[in-house]
């Protein structure tokens, strides 16, 4: 299994979301998390020509666990539904699951997914 962690644009949430439904996967959790990349953050100009730099960016972290085979669909389904083509769309990650329990059941594994 592996787990898919997405960090996108909140305004993209939707996008993901119906594309990922689409694609048949429905599980998914969603945290509000803040961070910078390579942009550093991002520089307003106030009033008066005054200009402040915003360093940490809200962003949305999705994560998804699928199995194995099904894990570059899911990349391929978020990163084109949260594309923009502007710096600051994210990044995803992909990490390796050792095992997943449903606690429901006690099922183990993929049907635990």
């Amino acid at each position: 299994m592996k787990k898919i962690e997405a960090i996108i644009r909140p305004e993209k949430l939707n996008d993901v979301k119906s594309a990922l439904e689409d694609g048949g996967f429905v599980g998914l959790n969603i945290s509000h998390v803040t961070g910078r990349g390579a942009q550093k953050g991002i520089v307003h100009s106030g009033r008066g020509g005054e200009t402040y730099t915003v360093d940490m960016l809200p962003k949305l972290k999705i994560e998804v666990v699928v199995k194995d085979a099904d894990a570059d669909k899911v990349v391929d389904i978020v990163s084109g539904a949260a594309r923009t083509g502007n710096i600051g769309d994210g990044k995803i990650f992909i990490i390796p699951v050792e095992d997943a329990v449903r606690v429901r059941t006690g099922e183990r594994g993929e049907v635990a997914v």
